[in-house]
């Protein structure tokens, strides 16, 4: 999948949810010793042939979880106190996290650059955690992230074939 198609993902990732949920169920109940290798190779491979900058999809659809050090670090970068950058741009969700009070994200520019991209959100330099060590601990993360990021819906894709179950 390339960008142009990424108004089609969500039709595409909500048409493979069955089978991708069925393929993450049986994933935690018997997960191959080489999962997080495998996973590792996918998202390498996938990650040399996709620009984030065309897409950005995340950035426009979701926000991030911000941690008390990414507060900190990105109020420190933006020269303000973390209590004027939560008030001026963050909310607490249900979770009694720190999320973005709106998405698309503040600190998206118009041509897709993170204008805090050096002191991101741990969240977002993880994104879609398709590389995360023990990966079959995120299965319903990464059930959502397949409908958000075509590098995701591609990479679980190629697991499916790599690794069936």
């Amino acid at each position: 999948m390339t960008n142009p198609q990424i108004h089609l993902l969500e039709k595409l990732a909500k048409d493979k949810h069955i089978e991708n949920k069925k393929y993450f169920d049986k994933l935690k109940k018997k997960t191959p010793k080489n999962l997080d290798y495998v996973m590792q190779d996918l998202h390498d491979a996938e990650f040399k042939k996709t620009n984030c900058l065309n897409c950005a999809n995340c950035c426009k659809t979701t926000g991030p979880l911000f941690t008390l050090a990414d507060i900190e670090r990105v109020s420190k970068y933006l020269k303000q106190k973390p209590q004027q950058f939560i008030d001026q741009h963050l909310q607490i969700d249900e979770d009694k996290d720190y999320v973005l009070k709106s998405v698309p994200c503040t600190f998206l520019d118009n041509e897709n650059y993170c204008m805090i991209y050096d002191v991101r959100p741990k969240a977002c330099r993880e994104f879609p955690h398709t590389d995360r060590k023990k990966f079959q601990q995120i299965a319903d993360l990464t059930l959502k992230n397949v409908a958000i990021c075509p590098a995701a819906y591609n990479i679980v894709e190629k697991m499916k074939e790599k690794l069936p179950l």
